[in-house]
């Protein structure tokens, strides 16, 4: 178990080897409008990452927590708003961090990727209007919500619980449509999108029955080289064995795993952003502190995914 000292410690470390390494990424999201922030941009990333805890609530709750706690470690700590700003404008930053955290933790030599989908409700369904994020939200469905307004977000996780990208779509989006554009955009990433990350060397992916379609499996192969491989649902071929389904639904376990620590131990499951910028800050940090501290555990001989005792508050 960690103390709160030791744990920003460790992070800021990470976050401040990987800044150094890339300069012109700074420079490229430093901007010039505006009172200046004396905090650096390693200390804005590090806070960014560190105020996900499920602990303080919101960024609301994570001020009350730093002003008197974290101002011996953060002098330079500027107010609330001025911070969400700055961390909202290093976020591509943010994601580059947690794409490398994952490469350190072998995402390019992982056998393969397990992808899910799962719903974030940003509004109440049944409110009127289009709300905060109208044109990029809308009403879905997911097994966990049932029906909700919002996003669904597609992640790619390894085996041993590295977060190695995220999609995101409006909330009807279907899994096979955005399985489709996650795997093209992948290979040919767009500027502005490092959150996509890199697939693995053999870009072989396990999926639910919700994924299944050989037609469209042949059609990313041609076109991506990616190769998915999930039960098949009825009528799209022929059942397969249970202990075989068995076997895939053992190996795709790793992913609830890993949505259970986002929505929970990261809190995305009571985020309401106002703002896409605010929800892809959110979520980036999120893969982020999630990356380091497995990381981190890897380093103290402790379980990867064993984060309830690693901090002692």
């Amino acid at each position: 178990m960690l103390s709160i000292e030791d744990l920003l410690l460790q992070l800021y470390c990470l976050v401040d080897e990987f800044c150094r390494a890339n300069p012109a990424l700074l420079r490229q999201h430093a901007g010039s409008r505006g009172p200046a922030v004396k905090l650096s941009p390693s200390e804005i990333v590090t806070l960014s990452i560190f105020s996900q805890w499920d602990r303080f609530g919101g960024e609301r709750g994570f001020f009350r927590f730093a002003e008197p706690h974290l101002r011996p470690l953060f002098p330079n700590l500027c107010d609330r708003t001025q911070f969400n700003r700055a961390s909202r404008r290093f976020h591509p930053v943010t994601a580059a961090f947690f794409l490398h955290l994952a490469e350190r933790l072998g995402s390019r030599e992982a056998p393969y990727e397990i992808i899910d989908q799962f719903g974030v409700a940003t509004r109440r369904s049944g409110r009127r209007g289009s709300g905060w994020l109208g044109g990029y939200t809308d009403k879905g469905k997911c097994s966990r919500l049932g029906y909700f307004h919002g996003v669904q977000v597609l992640s790619a996780t390894t085996s041993s619980g590295a977060i190695t990208g995220f999609g995101i779509g409006p909330g009807s989006t279907k899994d096979q449509p955005m399985a489709g554009t996650f795997f093209r955009l992948r290979r040919n990433p767009p500027q502005g999108m490092p959150w996509l990350g890199r697939p693995a060397a053999g870009q072989i992916y396990i999926a639910d029955k919700g994924f299944s379609g050989p037609n469209r499996h042949r059609e990313w192969f041609a076109e991506t080289g990616a190769l998915l491989t999930c039960a098949p649902q009825e009528g799209h071929a022929p059942a397969w064995p249970r202990e075989l389904r068995r076997a895939l639904a053992r190996m795709r376990q790793m992913c609830e795993t890993v949505h259970e620590k986002l929505l929970n131990r990261f809190r995305l499951e009571r985020e309401r952003p106002h703002s896409m910028d605010g929800l892809f800050t959110r979520l980036c940090a999120k893969a982020s502190l999630h990356n380091a501290c497995i990381l981190i555990n890897r380093q103290l001989g402790r379980q990867p995914l064993a984060f309830a005792d690693l901090l002692g508050w």
